[in-house]
This record gives structure tokens, sequence and C-alpha cells, in this order.
């Protein structure tokens, strides 16, 4: 799998901000580690299940992360373009896409809180997702300032923007490929090999 990371913590840089609340109100942050239940207001979620499984895993007991947002869509002319030059496959291969992002939160607050610690777990997920066998999906990790406010307490940090993508000869095979992709890179994410357990 074509895999990546960069970083955007510059002064204009957007910040992830946990909770957060749409202007209209009609959005919000959910907590899926307090209320598991809380998916099935989550429409992306329930349209499609590598998301949900994904969402699950990723806020379960056991897993390093939580999460904040998410969104799936399906490709735009220039992102299929895009995707079409970074894995190198010709165009018939490659004529619809899928995109999902993932917000996410790293739980240890000494890993939260550095840089160069969320570094080198960056560098970590990139070196393992080298090794999938998905040649027609990649995966950015973009490493991003945050702030948390939970429980009373501010925390700023960073957290990490997770982008899962593919590309297939139509769309019911873009998002089959997508689908295996996000739920190969999910697993990663509580691999004990990232975690040095």
């Amino acid at each position: 799998m074509l895999s990546e990371w960069s970083a955007e913590c510059g002064a204009d840089d957007p910040v992830l901000v946990v909770p957060w609340s749409s202007p209209d109100g009609e959005l919000e942050w959910v907590d899926l580690r307090e209320d598991p239940y809380a998916l099935d207001d989550i429409h992306e979620a329930n349209d499609h299940p590598a998301l949900m499984a994904a969402l699950r895993a990723l806020n379960g007991p056991r897993s390093p992360v939580f999460t904040a947002k998410c969104d799936v869509w399906t490709m735009d002319s220039d992102e299929l373009e895009a995707a079409r030059m970074e894995l190198m496959v010709e165009d018939a291969v490659a004529t619809a896409g899928m995109v999902s992002y993932i917000d996410m939160v790293w739980r240890e607050r000494t890993i939260f809180a550095s840089r160069p610690r969320m570094e080198q777990m960056l560098y970590r997920l990139d070196r393992m997702a080298v090794e999938l066998s998905y040649s027609l999906a990649q995966v950015e990790y973009i490493l991003r300032p945050a702030v948390v406010e939970l429980e009373g307490a501010v925390g700023e940090g960073f957290a990490v923007t997770l982008y899962v993508k593919a590309v297939g000869v139509d769309e019911a095979e873009a998002a089959e490929r997508w689908d295996e992709a996000l739920r190969a890179v999910t697993a990663l994410l509580r691999a004990k090999e990232l975690l040095g357990r």
C-alpha cells in the first residue's frame, strides 16, 4: 500500500478542537468511548460498514486513540487524477475512487503532548502500511495541532488525520478496495508492534 505522512502544524494551519460542534449546532462531537451506541447517529458510518467497524475499533477499550471527526466521499475528477498519478496506474484501471478521513487523538497524554513521539508513531505506521498488499489503495497521515478539553482539563498537543483512498475500474470496485484498505489500516493502529507490546 502506498503510504506517506506529513505535518501541518504552522501558525495558519487548522487546529483540531475536541469537543466541537458545527456553527448551526446540528453536528457535534460524539464520545464513542463512553457511548458506543452513538454510532447509530453517525450517518457516514451507517452508510459504510467499514467506517463503522473502524470507529468501533478505534474507540474500543484497547485502542491507543479515540476519534473526533470522520467523513467518506467519492473522488471528484481532480482527486481521481491525483490518485492515478500517485498510484501510477492507467486511467482504465482507475475510473472511480473513494476517500475517507478520520481525525484521531492519542489517548496516552505523553504521546499526545509530544510532537517527537507522535512523529515516531507516524514513522512506524508508515513502515507497517507499506507492507500491506493493496496496490490500488493509499493511506496518508497528517499530523496537526489539537486542543482537547475533557472532564474539566484542557490539553494541547497533536492529532492525526487519517486518509484512506482507493480506486477501481468502477464505483463498486473502488468502494470494495477502500473498504478492505480501511479495515487493514485500522488493524495497524491496534497492532502490538505499533504500541511496543
